[in-house]
């Protein structure tokens, strides 16, 4: 069967192709392994490049047989048979999880800067499984692990997968296909093409059954006999004496003999030829397989422990280094990066003494920590951390173990990259290491320790799961009191993260106390304008609001925006957002509904690179299908937006997550205003019901939300039903908020419409009278609120025969409506039909 068997598309390249290692101009045979993988369908003749009947398939075998260098020259051979090819490093979780995320704009979805890495990547599964926009694809994972960590992430579909791996495990799961060493023909082909062009197919024969067909080990003994000039027989001479002496030794199953006598014999001409190359190699072999950047060579604060110090101080050394293990094949060069690997990484650390190996890997750590690319909440730096991450999280580099403090700083780093950049699965992963290992070496007291609890506490409130976070952050901050000098910005840090959690548990009150006492120290420490006192201050006004003091809210999200808009362009745009979001939430809770719809379409418009997806983008668009609500002509594209926004919040954050709840309620809302009851009735029962578990029963969210679901009971026919949801749900608002504020008195409003509903004018009088002074004294005589408690009021009280106090006052009320909402405003309308005026909650985030 050849090539020509099959037939092509016209396009030579595919549209996508990506991380895929440049082509070996040195690959040899193997022309069985790529037909095996490459099969007919017989239903239509056409060709594809993977079995449908045993997708996924391993190509599975030992190390340096060759198995990554198949997966690169397939590939290439056959690559113009797709739309989109993907190389994925497969041995980390997360570098599989970052690599799919990675082509979300290629499939026509939002970056995973602007939905996070988990939604991305979920996003990037589904389109591939559907085909849209490409039904035939190529995913390459290569030097995968454990099948339990990867499987999650294959996608079906009419796309084609590929693994390589050395574990077994893979046999039972999927069409496995083993790849052996070289035939005899094909070691001598490589080493015929490779080698000098005087080397005879006798002496090729000699070579390659003294190394047993290895493929990497053929490698290694081309490049000493091209580079280094080295005679045949001087080559097998040592080759002998060095498989003699590691049989009398043992070897480990995962390193050949002949592997490991071939890499002696280069790391002994390269000792010889160049030192400095060695021990830049052997400080590699302390970084992760992956590619390593070559401009992360650079001088730290720690001074160096080996030799590596003085190459990397000599850049010419340096260059020199790296060309010259290039020439010897020990590193693999690919443009600005160079890669080890693994089989020879893990000799190079098998040869050196235990000492020693703790002083390369600590020199890789240093490494590491002086080539950070700077602030990780700075979004150009992100590129440069992913480059690191992989090193990082390598169990060759160790970093969890390191007790140096710049290189536990660099750590947390990188966990804080991976939190602002969206992924915060991993941000989670990775605190948990850190925290688990300087735990044990340092005590949980350690600094490093409980910085690292600080930002699992952050992931763990991002990923939704608000009990852990308050368990982690509560327990860190006391720990923090206890250790650290008055001041501490760590400890200011998990006050400001302390108050979100309390904002989390519904405890409002004590929210607004700890954050009034945490903007003074911050204020002290840091400034009145530094950005970490705003933050404070921002989490103020949301505090604020919770505690339904809208204006202080309001003018203190203007204050946090103003000063972000108007500062060096170092500030964020995700904080410029999240200020600009707020204070448009505010506004709208104060009532001025059409500024805080221009304020939020200003937000949709704002920070265009964050995508549509990014949390912040998904917030503001609630906020603003809210305010729209309040203007009749903005129904329909209030409607539309709000849907979107559900559908894209069920997608990137998960059916339970608050945001998704928030987007729920606000199209509920929605359905309601404008007459779509029962769609408006089923959403808000599905709420409802989900919403103890993202907060618990007792969250004043919780209760708030069956108020919204009582109203509609009642427009659905129900009353009896809405008075005892609403009961409920005043009873718990007034457990944990008392009356006199927002939630409890937008349900004591609609609880004496259910009163009045069912016949009972009285006792919705007696409400409806004690809602409006407590609403008057809270909220003002023109809020919203205030003015729907009292045109309901009027009802009741012509319904009780008291008809002059009622038209006094429905005419106060229609004055107070003309100068303060507009002619078209729901409740106006209400006004001049005389009907029962609706109120309704949308929880704002915490």
């Amino acid at each position: 069967m050849t090539d020509q068997d099959f037939p092509r598309r016209p396009r030579s390249t595919p549209r996508i192709w990506v991380g895929v290692p440049p082509r070996n101009k040195n690959f040899t045979g193997r022309a069985d392994v790529l037909a095996q993988l490459r099969s007919r369908t017989e239903a239509n003749n056409t060709a594809v490049l993977l079995s449908k009947e045993s997708l996924p398939r391993a190509v599975q075998g030992l190390g340096g047989v060759g198995k990554t260098a198949v997966a690169i020259e397939y590939a290439y051979k056959y690559g113009h048979d797709y739309d989109l090819v993907c190389w994925i490093r497969a041995d980390q979780t997360l570098l599989v999880r970052s690599a799919l995320a990675a082509l979300a704009p290629d499939l026509g979805l939002d970056p995973p800067s602007a939905s996070g890495i988990d939604q991305a990547t979920t996003g990037v599964l589904d389109a591939l499984r559907r085909g849209e926009p490409y039904d035939r694809w190529l995913l390459i994972f290569d030097n995968a692990d454990r099948p339990d960590d990867l499987l999650p992430f294959i996608p079906t579909g009419d796309g084609d997968v590929l693994i390589t791996s050395r574990n077994h495990e893979w046999g039972p799961l999927v069409d496995t296909m083993a790849l052996d060493v070289f035939a005899r023909a094909e070691s001598i082909q490589y080493l015929l093409k490779r080698a000098p062009k005087g080397l005879t197919s006798e002496d090729a024969n000699r070579l390659a059954d003294g190394l047993g067909d290895l493929p990497l080990a053929l490698v290694q003994a081309a490049a000493v006999i091209y580079e280094g000039g080295m005679a045949v027989d001087e080559y097998l001479r040592q080759l002998h004496d060095r498989i003699a002496r590691i049989l009398e030794l043992g070897i480990s199953p995962e390193y050949p003999t002949s592997m490991t006598a071939a890499w002696q014999i280069s790391v002994h001409k390269l000792r010889q030829q160049s030192p400095a190359a060695l021990e830049l190699l052997r400080c590699c072999a302390f970084f992760g397989p992956e590619p390593i950047p070559t401009d992360v060579f650079k001088l730290g604060s720690q001074e160096s422990r080996t030799g590596v110090g003085a190459v990397i101080a000599d850049p010419i050394e340096l260059s020199s280094a790296i060309s010259t293990l290039g020439r010897y094949a020990l590193v693999k060069k690919d443009g600005a990066y160079i890669t080890v690997h693994r089989l020879v990484q893990g000799l190079l650390r098998a040869d050196l003494t235990p000492a020693e190996q703790r002083d390369y890997r600590q020199d890789a750590h240093s490494i590491l920590a002086a080539g950070a690319p700077g602030s990780p909440s700075d979004e150009k730096t992100w590129p440069k951390y992913s480059d690191l991450v992989a090193h990082v999280g390598s169990e060759a580099t160790d970093l969890a173990h390191c007790e140096v403090a710049d290189h536990r700083r660099f750590a947390l780093d990188v966990v804080r990259y991976l939190y602002v950049s969206g992924d915060f699965t991993s941000c989670q992963l990775f605190a948990e290491r850190l925290i688990e290992h300087w735990a044990a070496l340092s005590g949980p007291d350690d600094e490093y320790v409980l910085d690292a609890n600080r930002h699992l506490g952050n992931a763990l409130r991002e990923l939704g799961r608000a009990a852990e976070a308050y368990k982690v952050i509560e327990g860190t901050l006391r720990s923090a009191e206890r250790v650290l000098e008055p001041g501490n910005p760590l400890t200011l840090h998990l006050r400001n993260a302390f108050g979100a959690d309390l904002r989390a548990r519904g405890d409002f009150t004590e929210a607004l106390l700890l954050d009034e006492q945490t903007r003074a120290l911050h204020e002290e420490v840091f400034g009145p304008n530094d950005p970490q006192t705003l933050r404070v201050i921002n989490n103020l006004a949301l505090d604020w609001g919770l505690n339904s003091n809208y204006i202080k809210a309001r003018d203190l999200h203007k204050i946090v925006y103003v000063s972000l808009r108007d500062a060096k362009p170092s500030v964020s745009a995700t904080e410029v957002l999240n200020a600009l979001t707020g204070l448009a939430r505010a506004v709208r809770l104060c009532g001025s509904f059409g500024e805080a719809r221009d304020l939020g379409e200003q937000a949709q418009t704002y920070g265009p690179d964050l995508g549509l997806d990014h949390y912040l983008k998904l917030r503001a668009a609630t906020d603003l299908s809210i305010a729209m609500r309040r203007i009749p002509p903005d129904y329909d594209d209030a409607l539309e937006l709000a849907a979107d926004t559900l559908e894209r919040c069920r997608l990137r954050r998960g059916e339970e997550h608050p945001d998704t709840l928030a987007a729920a309620i606000s199209l509920s809302n929605l359905q309601r205003t404008t007459g779509q009851i029962a769609a408006a009735l089923e959403l808000a029962e599905e709420t409802a019901e989900r919403y103890p578990n993202v907060y618990g029963a007792e969250h004043p969210y919780n209760f708030a939300c069956q108020g919204n679901l009582a109203l509609l009971r009642r427009r659905a026919g129900e009353p009896g039903l809405a008075r005892q949801l609403n009961e409920a749900a005043l009873a718990g608002l007034d457990r944990r908020l008392s009356r006199d504020h927002f939630f409890p008195l937008v349900v004591a409003v609609n609880l004496a419409g259910d009163l009045a509903a069912l016949g009972d004018a009285p006792q919705a009088r007696l409400l409806g009278d004690d809602t409006l002074a407590r609403s008057t004294s809270l909220l003002g005589v023109n809020h919203p609120l205030t003015l729907a408690c009292a045109a309901n009021l009027a009802l009741d009280l012509r319904a009780t025969g008291a008809g002059d106090e009622a038209e006094t006052l429905a005419a106060d009320i229609r004055e107070r409506c003309a100068r303060t909402l507009r002619a078209d405003d729901p409740l106006a309308e209400a006004l001049v039909t005389g009907a029962r005026a609706e109120v309704d909650f949308d929880p704002p985030p915490i």
